[in-house]
C-alpha cells in the first residue's frame, strides 16, 4: 500500500524535529548553578545570595582548590542554635502577637529568609539569664522534700513554656536540651543558690528531680532530647551555680541518675561535663569508667578556656561517644568583625571538625541593657543573639554566626572531608535533601578566589578579606 503525504503534514514533521533539537541545545547549554550566601565583615553582605556557575568556562585563577570528597563521612549533625534563657523567653513573650509570630517564624522557619534554627538550650530552673534565681523545689529554709511532692514548673509557664510551644508550631522537630545550674538550695551543703556542692544524701532525690522535670516537660508537649548533667561544673562563682567534681559526676551518673533513668525508661540522653576546653580529663575520666559510661550518651563543651581541638581528644579517647558544643559568648556591644571572624573559625568550622554535633551560642535574646540577670554574680554583658526593645528587633553578631550554618546545615546533614588551604578554613556537609553545604572563611588580608571541586563539579567562590560564605551545590 502506496502512502501519500501532504505539503502541510512534511511542514509539521520538520517543525517539530527542528524544535525537539533546539530543545536539546538549550538543555545542553543550560548552566548549572550553585548558591554563595555571603557575610562580610563590613557588614555590606550580611547572608547576602548570589548564584554562580557550576564547571564555568571562565579563566579565574584560583589561589588554592578545596576537595570535597563525599565518601568519607564523619558524624551526623543534629544543629545549630542558641540558649533559649528564661530572660530571652520573657522579652520575645512581652512582643505584641504578630511581631512575637513574625520574629519565631524569622528564627526558626526554614523559608529563605529564615535563620532556620533547629537547636536549643534551656536552663533547668534559673540560670544567670533570668531576672531572679529559682529551682522547681524552692522551699522555706530548714525544710526538705525528697519525695519531691512540691515539685512545680509553675516560673516556667509565665514566659519560656508558652514561648517554647510557638516554637514547636514552626519547628516540631527542634531539639531540645536541658542544663541546670543549680539543685534546689536544701540539697546544696551551703544552702545557696551560688556555689556549694550537691550533698551526697540528696543524690537520689536530685536524679528524680530531672525525672519530674523531663515528666512535667513533656506533659506540656515539650520533649527534652538530651540533658547536661550540671553547666560549668567547675565554675561555682555563677549565680546559680554548683561545684561537682569529676569523681563526684561519676558517681552521680553511675549510681544514681543513670540507673532512675533506665527505671523509670527516660529516653533523654545524658551528657557530661557542659564545661570548658581546657579540661578533656573531666569526661575522659568518666567515660573510662565502663559502668559510669553505659549511661553517657557524651561530652560537652565551652571554649572560655582551652583550644577547640580538645573535643577530639576526647572523641579519640572514646569515639563511641559523641560530642556537643553548647555554650559560647559574645561580649557587649557586640564588635562584629572581631566576633564573625573567631567563633567562625572556632565554633562554626571548628567545632565540626572535631566531632561536635551541634553549635550553641549563649544565648538568644536580651534588652538594650542586657537584662535580665541574676545579682552576686549573673552576666551582665551578655550580648543576645538579637537585642530586643519593644517591638524592635536588632540582629546582633551571633544571629549571623549561626545563620551562617544553620539556613543550609540542616539536622541529619553529615560531616563529609575537606582539606584545609592556608587562610581558608572550611567545613563540608551533605544535607538530607542531598545537596553539599561547605561553609568558607578567607583568612587573609585580601580577597582569594578559591576552587571547590566536589567530584568534578567545580565552583569559583571569590571571598573579599575576613569574608565567610556558604556554598551550597
Amino acid at each position: 500500500m502506496q502512502i501519500f503525504y501532504s505539503k502541510s503534514f512534511k511542514t509539521l514533521m520538520v517543525f517539530a524535529i527542528v524544535s525537539v533539537f533546539i530543545a536539546c541545545e538549550e538543555n545542553n547549554n543550560k548552566t548549572e548553578k550553585a548558591e554563595l550566601w555571603l557575610t562580610t565583615l563590613d557588614q555590606q553582605s550580611l547572608l547576602k545570595r548570589s548564584e554562580i556557575n557550576i564547571n564555568s568556562t571562565e579563566e579565574t585563577e584560583a589561589h588554592a582548590t578545596i576537595n570535597i570528597d563525599t565518601s568519607t563521612t564523619f558524624q551526623k549533625i543534629d544543629g545549630f542554635g542558641y540558649t533559649l534563657t528564661g530572660g530571652s523567653a520573657m522579652h520575645i513573650n512581652a512582643m505584641s502577637d504578630n511581631a512575637k509570630t513574625d520574629l519565631i517564624q524569622e528564627l526558626f522557619g526554614t523559608s529563605e529568609g529564615d535563620l532556620g534554627v533547629s537547636y536549643l538550650r534551656l536552663s533547668i530552673g534559673a540560670s544567670d539569664l533570668d531576672e531572679t534565681t529559682f529551682s522547681y523545689n524552692d522551699l522555706p529554709e530548714g525544710e526538705t522534700d525528697e519525695s519531691l511532692e512540691r515539685f512545680s514548673l509553675a516560673y516556667d509557664t509565665l514566659h519560656l513554656i508558652p514561648v517554647l510551644k510557638k516554637i514547636l508550631e514552626v519547628s516540631p522537630d527542634i531539639k531540645i536540651m536541658g542544663s541546670p545550674w543549680s539543685p534546689p538550695t536544701w540539697m546544696k551543703d551551703n544552702n545557696d543558690t551560688r556555689g556549694g556542692s550537691l550533698k551526697k544524701e540528696f543524690y537520689p532525690a536530685y536524679a528524680n528531680y530531672f525525672v519530674k522535670y523531663i515528666e512535667a516537660m513533656a506533659e506540656e508537649g515539650i520533649t527534652i532530647d538530651a540533658i547536661t548533667v550540671q553547666n560549668e561544673p567547675l565554675h561555682p562563682g555563677n549565680n546559680p551555680s554548683l561545684l561537682m567534681e569529676a569523681e563526684d559526676q561519676a558517681d552521680f551518673v553511675k549510681n544514681h541518675l543513670g540507673p532512675v533513668f533506665e527505671q523509670n525508661g527516660i529516653a533523654t540522653k545524658i551528657i557530661l561535663y557542659d564545661h570548658n576546653a581546657d579540661r578533656p580529663d573531666y569526661p575522659i575520666s568518666i567515660l573510662d569508667d565502663p559502668e559510669a559510661a553505659k549511661y553517657i550518651d557524651g561530652s560537652a563543651f565551652h571554649l572560655y578556656g582551652g583550644t577547640i581541638d580538645a573535643l577530639s581528644q576526647v572523641h579519640e579517647a572514646h569515639p563511641d561517644k559523641n560530642i556537643y558544643f553548647t555554650e559560647q559568648w559574645v561580649g557587649a556591644p557586640g564588635d562584629f568583625s572581631k566576633e564573625m571572624t573567631w567563633h567562625i573559625e572556632n565554633l562554626i568550622i571548628g567545632a565540626p571538625r572535631n566531632w561536635s554535633r551541634n553549635v550553641l551560642e549563649w544565648n538568644l535574646a536580651a534588652d538594650e541593657n542586657q537584662k535580665p540577670h541574676t545579682d552576686r554574680g549573673g552576666c551582665d554583658r551578655c550580648l543576645g543573639a538579637i537585642t530586643i526593645t519593644g517591638d524592635d528587633v536588632t540582629r546582633e553578631p551571633a544571629y549571623y554566626i549561626i545563620g551562617q550554618a544553620s539556613k543550609f546545615v540542616r539536622p541529619g546533614s553529615v560531616r563529609v572531608a575537606s582539606n584545609e588551604p592556608d587562610n581558608l578554613p572550611n567545613v563540608a556537609f551533605k544535607t538530607p535533601e542531598g545537596k553539599t553545604a561547605v561553609i568558607i572563611q578567607n583568612k587573609a588580608e585580601e580577597e582569594r578566589t578559591v576552587k571547590v571541586d566536589l567530584s568534578g563539579k567545580e565552583v569559583l567562590v571569590t571571598l573579599p578579606a575576613g569574608a565567610v560564605g556558604t556554598l551550597v551545590l
